[in-house]
């Protein structure tokens, strides 16, 4: 056998390589189904062959995936029932800024730098100094000169509330009168059980020098003819009784009121208090303000009490030629209550506040599905301020350990522990009761109208009037302060949210602490004359309707001399 010559010789072909052999059948079809997923060897494992078929099916009918969240939602469920959840992690909750009490935290840490500031004067006597641009206000309201007509009828009101309340009552009555040109029985003082005062019209305010200056304008009187009684059986209850609905309109009583007048000749409303809307047209403002600012005089003697507490406190204040500041303080026991505010009491003010809410409000705050947050009430700058940050305030605003405060409270909650920081820091602190002696408070003592109303002569007088807490005592003062002092109220209103952040750092600094207050003090000085807008109570805002410019009043009659309108 020859060898095989790779290198072709001259003249010579060279031989073809020989054929390949024919592959089987078997490895043909083979391929043709498996294709290029074949191996070597031409055999596919069967994982392989089981993926391809899945993926064939999941392309060829799309709508299956669908339930794929299906799937997943399984799977997760199934491995939650396997996993192990017996270590939970621990929140802890943080109260939020300004939501607990910690004023005595804050006095402890200050207590030192306050005493030791010598930066300022009193500021009692540089506190106001905002002019209002569009200059001084003036009183001018005036009497009617003319002879009333023949009157419509006779309108008999309840009056009810506490002190100024009832004085709502009785200026919005003799406003309906005269717009009605009806006759007004002297208002009824309605007994409550939360003021427990069964005081009488006359008691409170001189009735004879109300009537007297009304004379022109509402005719009033202090009984219903014994002629018309006689038709209801002498008996008021029998008189047609009307339920107005809070703040409605004038129009309401013309439209509603006017024609049962004039057929019943006598008619009755009951309860009155805010019955009557503060938007009005200017013949019912007239008649508020008339009522407000010059009928109703206190009774003689309530205005001479409460104006020898104004000399005494005037006494006590000639270091700052008779300045004195007046601060209304609510913490008593039911305000501290109602309020739902949680202060440094403990467990004993719990039982307390849990007792008082009882007595006085039965049920009301243990109402299913009524829920107290205390925290967000403090926050919200509801919760009354304590004595304690009351002076904290005022050191703040500058006012010195040397400023005569008067205060005019009802009976301080806990008051030996309540009131003792309050005494360190304004050591010449008087009450009524401190200023006057038992034998001359023993006829109102135990009347809490007549009380009120020698605070509010005492008040009214004050250089600076600090209301620390909402309600109609303030709100009055506030209108009847700026009737008397050229518009300006004179009166620091705190924004108390802001107090109550400020009131929860305990770590804040002295002078970073007085900066603050000294702006809060500012705000007040800026706010004190203000316009009223519509909705706003005549009563605190007696601008523009009860007073004019200084310039414009010069030629109408002037009401600068009725400060015993109080």
């Amino acid at each position: 056998m020859q060898p095989y010559n790779r290198l072709p010789s001259s003249g010579h072909t060279t031989p073809s390589s020989p054929k390949s052999p024919l592959r089987s059948p078997r490895h043909r079809q083979g391929r043709s189904k498996a294709g290029k997923f074949s191996t070597g060897g031409g055999r596919s494992s069967l994982a392989q062959r089981l993926s391809w078929m899945l993926l064939s099916v999941l392309l060829r009918r799309q709508g299956i995936f669908l339930f794929a969240p299906l799937i997943y939602i399984s799977g997760m469920l199934l491995y939650m029932g396997t996993a192990s959840f017996d270590v939970v992690p621990v929140i802890k909750h943080r109260d939020a800024p300004g939501s607990l009490y910690r004023s005595p935290q804050l006095y402890a840490n200050l207590k030192h730098d306050m005493d030791s500031d010598n930066s300022s004067t009193d500021a009692i006597s540089t506190i106001w100094k905002t002019p209002y641009r569009g200059g001084e206000w003036r009183p001018c309201v005036n009497r009617s000169l003319e002879d009333l007509p023949e009157s419509n009828g006779y309108i008999y009101v309840e009056a009810n509330g506490g002190l100024n309340q009832q004085r709502t009552s009785v200026c919005n009555a003799v406003a309906v009168a005269g717009y009605l040109n009806a006759t007004l029985v002297i208002p009824n003082f309605h007994y409550h059980s939360i003021w427990k005062d069964p005081s009488k019209f006359r008691d409170i305010y001189d009735e004879e020098y109300f009537v007297d200056t009304l004379k022109n304008d509402v005719r009033v009187v202090d009984k219903i003819p014994e002629y018309l009684m006689e038709r209801f059986g002498s008996n008021m209850t029998n008189v047609h009784n009307f339920r107005i609905k809070a703040w409605s309109s004038i129009q309401y009583y013309r439209d509603v009121v006017l024609p049962k007048l004039l057929e019943e000749k006598v008619i009755r409303i009951s309860p009155f208090a805010n019955r009557l809307s503060f938007d009005a047209p200017p013949v019912v403002q007239r008649l508020r303000c008339l009522a407000n600012y010059k009928a109703l005089r206190f009774s003689t003697p309530i205005l001479t009490i409460g104006e020898s507490l104004v000399e005494r406190m005037r006494a006590h204040s000639a270091i700052n030629g008779g300045k004195y500041v007046s601060v209304h303080l609510r913490f008593e026991e039911d305000m501290v209550a109602f309020s739902c505010c949680v202060f440094d009491g403990g467990k004993q003010e719990t039982q307390d506040m849990i007792a008082a809410r009882e007595r006085g409000w039965k049920g009301k705050f243990t109402k299913p599905g009524r829920v107290i947050r205390p925290g967000a009430i403090r926050l919200n700058g509801k919760c009354p301020l304590t004595p304690l940050e009351v002076g904290l305030m005022l050191r703040g605003m500058g006012f010195t350990k040397n400023t005569s405060i008067f205060l005019a409270s009802g009976l301080i909650y806990n008051a030996e522990k309540t009131m003792a920081p309050l005494l360190q820091m304004f050591p010449n602190l008087h009450t009524k009761e401190t200023l006057a002696s038992e034998e001359e408070l023993a006829s109102f003592k135990n009347y809490s109208s007549r009380m009120a109303a020698i605070d509010y002569t005492v008040c009214l007088h004050s250089e600076v009037f600090v209301t620390t807490q909402g309600g109609n005592f303030p709100h009055f003062l506030l209108g009847h302060r700026r009737y008397l002092y050229g518009g300006h109220s004179k009166t620091i209103k705190p924004d108390k949210r802001k107090l109550a952040l400020l009131f929860d750092n305990p770590n804040i600094g002295w002078r970073s602490f007085k900066r603050q207050l000294l702006t809060m003090r500012s705000h007040s000085d800026s706010k004190g004359i203000e316009l009223k807008r519509p909705n706003d109570s005549i009563y605190s805002f007696p601008c523009p309707d009860c007073m004019c410019r200084a310039s414009r009043a010069a030629n109408r009659t002037d009401d600068s001399k009725s400060s015993s309108a109080a």
